[in-house]
């Protein structure tokens, strides 16, 4: 009985955030016309939570953005304040995220378990030497990527400073992305009609530098990628 009602409240849950994210055009129209001016700081919380909070990553802030952007076109929102605030909101979420792991990496580390293991810190310490600058900068555009990525550099103790920068790098590149994408495509007509194949587009998108990465590791991607070079 306790399993079919936790089953129900996980599939409730799973459902109205599917439905959200596909028809997030409509739901953040209404959510303008009955919050006003406060729906900047529900996007900015959006934003953070997403990027800051580790245990969020299924938060739709890529087609938010898109979105966004669109209602901007028609008046609904001002983009200025959009792309100052989203900019800051992905800017602070990485950084919080960051710190995070850098607080709690070297104690969630420092004794063997079956899901910490000191081999994979030691392993994404390695990642980040190898791909460091590049990986946070594409972690933006991947769907729950960019939500561990911050994490595990501050795991892996990038430095700080090198972190803050390519942290607004990447966060600026995303958020002006898909606001401006939006802003100047989102209301076309066979996009407005479309909307569910367009966010759907983006989250597979924005998956291919993931799957790209994943093939090129993989023993094919090892052996094709060498024979080109």
């Amino acid at each position: 009985m306790i399993y079919l009602k936790f089953h129900d409240n996980i599939h409730t849950m799973l459902t109205t955030i599917i439905d959200f994210i596909i028809h997030i055009d409509v739901h953040l129209t209404e959510l303008v016309a009955q919050t006003g001016p406060l729906v900047y700081i529900i996007l900015f919380g959006v934003l953070f939570v997403e990027t800051g909070v580790v245990v969020f990553p299924f938060l739709p802030g890529d087609s938010l953005l898109f979105a966004a952007g669109a209602l901007s076109a028609i008046g609904a929102m001002n983009i200025y304040v959009l792309l100052i605030s989203c900019i800051v909101a992905a800017f602070l979420g990485d950084t919080v995220n960051y710190w995070i792991g850098r607080y709690i990496g070297p104690k969630a580390f420092s004794v063997d378990r079956w899901f910490l293991k000191k081999k994979y810190l030691e392993k994404a310490k390695a990642f980040f030497d190898k791909h460091g600058v590049k990986s946070i900068v594409l972690a933006r555009f991947v769907p729950i990527v960019r939500t561990f990525a911050p994490f595990i550099a501050g795991i892996s103790e990038m430095k700080y400073t090198t972190f803050m920068l390519y942290n607004f790098i990447g966060g600026a590149s995303w958020v002006i992305l898909f606001l401006l994408g939006g802003h100047f495509f989102g209301n076309i007509p066979v996009i407005k009609q479309n909307f569910e194949i367009v966010v759907f587009a983006i989250i597979g998108i924005s998956v291919l530098p993931m799957i790209f990465e994943f093939v090129k590791e993989s023993k094919f991607g090892k052996k094709f990628f060498k024979k080109k070079d």
